[in-house]
């Protein structure tokens, strides 16, 4: 059997590498949506990890609601992303400053 402050650890070190990823790359917005996605999944072990620890599925019921919105999250926002570079032939941040109404 697996301790909990395995789990824990290895969330952390997720969580960490996520944040890492949004701060070291500030150019690509598809990699800041995949270091966003990442933060969210270690959240949601830890969640599941605990929920497993305690005996109490309500944490495992709560992942999968989670994962729905998500999921919508991801799906609009690769579709905003396509868009934008339709439009702009670039998905660099940089060059994404100036937004027109």
């Amino acid at each position: 059997m697996i301790p909990l402050s395995h789990y824990l650890i290895l969330g952390a070190i997720l969580f960490a590498l996520s944040v890492v990823g949004i701060f070291l790359n500030r150019k690509n917005v598809v990699i800041l949506l995949m270091a966003i996605e990442l933060m969210l999944l270690a959240v949601n072990m830890n969640f599941i990890a605990f929920s497993h620890y305690l005996n109490d599925i309500a944490g495992q019921i709560f992942v999968f609601f989670i994962l729905t919105v998500a999921a919508a999250e991801a799906a609009i926002g690769l579709a905003i992303i396509v868009v934008i570079f339709r439009n702009r032939g670039t998905i660099n941040v940089e060059d994404l400053d100036a937004l027109k109404g």
